[in-house]
């Protein structure tokens, strides 16, 4: 396998559909020191996996950052905060240094993760052709099972942090 493989081999295309109750489909995906990291890797804490359209972008910055500043709330509900976009790993490392971003940053450039979870934004920011991740929010369980679902088609919009710290207070 190669380092930059997206989808592992097995997992079934969930076609855009995915909602709470099903089992989290797995990825392998490049973090910013390129190292591997699959979805199981995280399993047995509460994940808030955070899919934002691209680094350096306004609303990105402050999505990211207000996931960075409720991250002592998170811990404390042994939940961990995994960020994923297309953009490539050195992006993704030069934007986590910039903004003080402690937690996992992923690179799905290839576009494989953002299609499998179904928030794939073909065509985005006006050009034919560019592919950019929906602004979406999964929270997965201790044994990899959706618990949480939001996907905004408008990518100027954030998720609802305070429902977020909700579902995941409930969450096991």
């Amino acid at each position: 396998m190669s380092l930059f493989r997206s989808i592992e081999e097995g997992v079934i295309d969930t076609n855009g559909k995915i909602k709470v109750g099903d089992k989290a489909p797995d990825f392998s995906l490049p973090d910013t020191s390129l190292r591997t990291r699959k979805l199981k890797d995280f399993i047995g804490k509460k994940i808030v996996l955070a899919f934002f359209p691209g680094a350096f972008t306004s609303v990105c910055i402050r999505e990211m950052c207000t996931f960075r500043d409720s991250l002592a709330r998170f811990n404390e509900l042994k939940a961990e905060v995994v960020g994923i976009s297309v953009n490539d790993p050195w992006t993704q490392k030069a934007f986590a240094s910039d903004n003080e971003l402690t937690f996992t940053l992923l690179s799905d450039y290839n576009k494989d993760v953002v299609k499998l979870y179904g928030v794939a934004a073909p065509d985005s920011l006006g050009l034919k052709g560019y592919t950019t991740a929906k602004r979406s929010v999964f929270i997965v369980d201790t044994k990899g099972v959706i618990r949480y679902v939001w996907v905004s088609e408008d990518p100027r919009l954030e998720p609802n942090y305070k429902e977020i710290e909700e579902v995941l207070t409930k969450t096991n």
